[in-house]
């Protein structure tokens, strides 16, 4: 009974990811639910009814606890607690009909949903689910559900989950692409348009973390550069998805070349320039449930706009347009970490460096374009004005990326001060959140 219902956990969780991805009529969310429907009706062939319970952090049904599958659902788990939902029960006769109708409520904007659970239910004509919260018996009152979940704690989830996927790809195990797509669709609702805010993170991530933040920091950026490029749903989270594995070959090299600060010596960097071929051979074993796009990112992230980079090629090729756009918010990102190490590498460094790599190791159509969305100095940017007042960085200025937005926090009277119309007022440099800028992170 166990195993059946951990099948049918399992299946039902996968349906209701992949219709945050595709409509529930797109033949992947038909197969699934199909998948689903059919584990359900296994389980009420031997009883009246199929209870799933969130207790704690834990999935539950009747005696049994899911660790396992817990650790791997914490952000689906967080998010029906957060909707008011801790108990689904499918009653007998339940129809695949009320089953999409149950995930297309589970998959609604929290802002949309104005009745409560059930209630919201039985208006879409569903009379075999039951939905609500788990009663206390002891205390005789529902247990309140966690909502607001911070963007900090979904990126240190997904944080967790990624290093935890990644490394059993690595030991060839079995790759669930369901749960990395689900990472991918969490970064795409949760996080993008944040990336400030994990500066944060680097005091209490030890430093053998680096890698796996660094990859999911170029996944968040690839998905809102994609969007905002106008990519589909689904193309954006396929771009994400690559930019999770682009620098997977990394960690099958010797941690201490990768943590090294010193120069490295030409064996060393031979080394390191392998990772493209080695996460490119990676992948390609697993391309069945990831597709192809993480093996050609990750194989082309270092070759370069000109094709001037690494590993060599002897042919002329187009490098495919999310290796573009991986390839730039990968070395955006490892240069802004540059900020919370020795060196200190401000936003207008930053810009100035690779701005210098225009047609040669990036597009510069794709270049330009990322700098008007991101600005020099991106949203949430600690910045000190010229006439020395501390400022915070509200909204970028597509059309004058050197003018944007801040917000004055050094006067009593806090204001917004749009820098493009007040043309005598200019940003005279940026301050580390790790450093001088540490005391005003509170009010990013």
């Amino acid at each position: 009974m166990a195993d059946n219902s951990t099948n049918f956990l399992t299946n039902f969780m996968a349906s209701w990811q992949v219709a945050r991805i595709y409509e529930t009529s797109h033949p992947k969310f038909v197969e699934s639910l199909e998948k689903a429907y059919k584990s359900l009706g296994s389980l009420l062939e031997l009883q009246n009814e199929v209870v799933i319970g969130v207790v704690g952090e834990e999935l539950t049904s009747g005696k049994e606890i899911f660790f396992e599958l817990s650790k791997k659902m914490q952000l689906a788990i967080g998010h029906l607690k957060s909707i008011g939902v801790e108990r689904i029960i499918f009653n007998k006769g339940v129809t695949k009909d009320e089953i999409v109708k149950l995930i297309s409520f589970i998959i609604t904007p929290t802002e949309n949903l104005k009745l409560e659970p059930q209630n919201y239910l039985l208006n879409l004509g569903v009379k075999n689910i039951e939905v609500g919260k788990i009663k206390d018996f002891g205390q005789g009152h529902y247990v309140a559900a966690v909502r607001g979940i911070n963007k900090i704690g979904h990126y240190e989830d997904c944080l967790d989950k990624l290093s935890d996927s990644i490394i059993s790809l690595i030991d060839d195990n079995t790759v669930d692409g369901h749960n990395f797509t689900f990472i991918s669709n969490n970064i795409m609702e949760n996080l993008i348009g944040s990336y400030q805010e994990f500066f944060k993170l680097k005091e209490i991530k030890s430093h053998d973390m680096a890698t796996f933040m660094h990859i999911l920091n170029v996944s968040i950026l690839s998905i809102y550069f994609a969007s905002k490029l106008g990519f589909s749903k689904e193309d954006c989270l396929s771009v994400g998805l690559a930019g999770l594995f682009h620098d997977i070959g990394k960690l099958y090299i010797g941690r201490r070349i990768i943590q090294k600060t010193g120069k490295l010596d030409e064996r060393e960097f031979g080394e390191i320039k392998s990772h493209t071929v080695l996460g490119a051979e990676i992948l390609l074993r697993h391309v069945d449930k990831l597709t192809i796009l993480p093996v050609v990112v990750a194989f082309e992230h270092h070759l370069d706009y000109d094709l001037g980079g690494y590993p060599k090629v002897y042919f002329v090729r187009n490098l495919h347009i999310a290796t573009l756009i991986v390839s730039i918010c990968d070395v955006y990102d490892a240069l802004m970490q540059r900020r919370s190490y020795k060196n200190d590498y401000p936003p207008e460094m930053i810009y100035n460096i690779m701005m210098r790599g225009k047609d040669t190791k990036f597009s510069a159509q794709l270049l330009n374009k990322f700098f008007r969305i991101m600005g020099i100095w991106p949203r949430g940017t600690i910045v000190c004005l010229e006439d020395e007042r501390i400022a915070i960085v509200r909204e970028v200025n597509e059309e004058a990326i050197f003018s944007p937005a801040v917000e004055v926090i050094s006067e009593r009277s806090r204001r917004i001060i749009d820098l493009n119309k007040k043309k005598n007022i200019k940003i005279k440099r940026a301050l580390n959140p790790l450093k001088e800028g540490k005391k005003y992170l509170e009010l990013i």
